[in-house]
């Protein structure tokens, strides 16, 4: 215990200094598009180049810098040094690359976040949009008021916001409702299973639908395989990031693979049209063979499995459409096989061809879904040919009823993102008008207690303001309100020009009192109209001039 102690003491007085030294490095791992195949953002990820240890991976030293109050400089030169590398590519021909940086307790709780992203972004000529800023749920349940209004701070200031790590927490639902986030990133405990375990597939298709219907974009972290991105095709996420498109690289070359121009394939991305694919399960290699050679004639991609267990192997690694199974097979049963095959893929057309006449189960599993029919051996050639043929069209009119609901989702997102939008300047606005109507207030209190008379006319001449000393010089006449000007102050109409066009001043006598009275014009500096005559009191008795 003495020693790890004092390794930890030597590693954070190393990790003081590290910055200084420039031994902090970025690696940027690319988020791409589900639509396009397209990298569309980078993440930018810490690295400690040690002396002595080499590359430090940030599980081993973020944890560090957060107990011992190093994080927040962490994250500040991580800023700096993402805007620098935004500029260089910028100038090396690659424009608009967006950048998401992880914002850390310390920095989020830091009341000049906002301030120091809107200064970084502004030395490196960077626009705002094109900077990502990521919050956990962990940072956000500190101080929900105060995590609010940062938000909206940052938020003001153009760029974008993502809620990382979501669904491990306790809250995650309600942040994506009243929190503006413009992301949310599925955590990669969810992507790791989730072509085997229901549960996580369930898990994440759930959070992609809810997303979606606030006008929010989905990303998975952490996809390492072909597989996981055709399910996270399939479910329309949005976006993924993970090994299975690249590791995380050193600016110059993630330059190298923008330049590259890598996509992900055709048949990963969202609306395209695979092959008939259909699945044969059967212990008995004889009858897999014969299903084989009939079936080949209608120009079907045929994979075969011997076992439930190989079935549900080859469904983790290929998309098939239809499934084809015997019911007495050892070790897993076709029914329960099927079972679990509709948990994970429910999507695929389910048939069980079995010569067994038990039929409970089958009847159970037709009954809850599991199953789509039910066909005997031995088989009419003519009639299995059919009902495999009527299964998959059965699995296209799915997909096409799918894709049309796709379009119409993906419809509906880009009218929550725009209501979502309209919603936030609608809240400016009324900000900015209740922010007016507070400083018209003050105005108007203020010039209420001014103690020399004001009147403010409207364009017609009428009395549309007065404030308290106007009211007591005028005191006989009641309220000023409504009052034509000319009944009032009848010498600023009889002056010569006989209109009160010109400006003055006038002298005008009231309770034994001189006063000389202005007159000016209102809109010059506002969309006001009308005049605001001034009347100050004066020892002078001489005329008009």
């Amino acid at each position: 215990m003495n020693q790890k102690l004092q390794e930890r003491m030597k590693l954070e007085s190393e990790l003081r200094i590290a910055i200084s030294k420039g031994e902090l490095r970025l690696h940027y791992q690319p988020l791409v598009d589900l639509h396009t195949g397209q990298l569309v953002s980078l993440e930018a990820l810490v690295r400690w180049q040690h002396p002595q240890f080499g590359l430090v991976h940030p599980v081993q030293f973020i944890p560090l810098a957060e107990n011992s109050n190093l994080i927040d400089d962490i994250g500040e030169w991580v800023l700096r040094q993402a805007c620098c590398d935004m500029q260089a590519w910028n100038k090396h021909g690659f424009p608009g690359v967006r950048v998401s940086l992880n914002v850390s307790l310390g920095q989020f709780r830091d009341a000049n976040l906002a301030a120091k992203v809107e200064a970084a972004l502004a030395d490196a000529g960077i626009e705002p949009a094109l900077m990502t800023l990521e919050i956990t749920e962990p940072v956000l349940m500190q101080n929900m008021p105060s995590s609010e209004a940062m938000l909206w701070r940052l938020k003001n200031l153009g760029v974008s916001l993502a809620l990382d790590d979501f669904g491990t927490g306790y809250s995650s639902l309600s942040y994506l409702k009243h929190f503006p986030f413009d992301r949310v990133k599925i955590d990669r405990s969810f992507i790791k299973n989730i072509v085997v375990n229901a549960d996580d597939a369930i898990i994440a298709h759930t959070i992609i639908s809810m997303a979606h219907s606030l006008g929010i974009k989905v990303v998975a972290e952490g996809v390492e395989t072909e597989d996981q991105c055709d399910f996270l095709r399939r479910h329309m996420c949005d976006e993924i990031q993970g090994f299975f498109y690249s590791v995380p690289l050193p600016s110059n070359e993630m330059e190298a693979l923008m330049m590259e121009g890598r996509r992900l394939p055709d048949h990963l991305l969202h609306l395209q049209k695979p092959p008939r694919t259909l699945l044969l399960v059967d212990d008995e290699a004889n009858i897999l063979a014969a299903l084989k050679r009939l079936l080949r004639r209608d120009g079907y991609q045929i994979l075969t499995a011997e076992s439930g267990q190989e079935g549900l192997e080859i469904l983790a690694q290929k998309s098939v459409d239809v499934i084809v199974s015997d019911q007495r097979m050892p070790g897993m049963t076709g029914v329960e096989f099927l079972r679990t095959a509709k948990g994970i893929y429910p999507n695929t057309v389910r048939i069980v061809l079995s010569g067994y006449t038990e039929l409970q189960s089958v009847t159970n599993a037709v009954n809850e879904g599991a199953i789509y029919k039910f066909l005997t051996k031995p088989w009419d050639d003519d009639l299995l040919r059919e009902h495999i043929a009527e299964a998959f069209r059965h699995k296209e009119m799915a997909d096409e009823n799918r894709r049309l609901d796709r379009e119409v989702r993906m419809a509906n997102q880009e009218l929550a993102i725009a209501n979502r939008q309209m919603e936030e300047h609608l809240r400016q606005k009324q900000q900015q008008i209740t922010r007016t109507e507070v400083s018209l207030e003050i105005v108007r209190e203020i010039l209420q207690y001014v103690p020399t008379p004001l009147l403010g006319l409207d364009e017609s001449g009428m009395v549309a303001f007065a404030n308290d000393s106007a009211e007591a010089l005028f005191a006989r006449r009641g309220s000023l309100l409504g009052n034509d000007v000319r009944q009032l102050l009848p010498e600023l109409f009889d002056a010569p020009g006989g209109n009160a066009s010109t400006l003055g001043p006038w002298r005008i006598q009231r309770d034994n009192h001189w006063f000389t009275a202005t007159m000016r014009p209102m809109g010059e500096k506002s969309q006001s109209s009308g005049k605001l005559i001034c009347l100050t009191k004066c020892e002078s008795n001489e005329s008009n001039t």
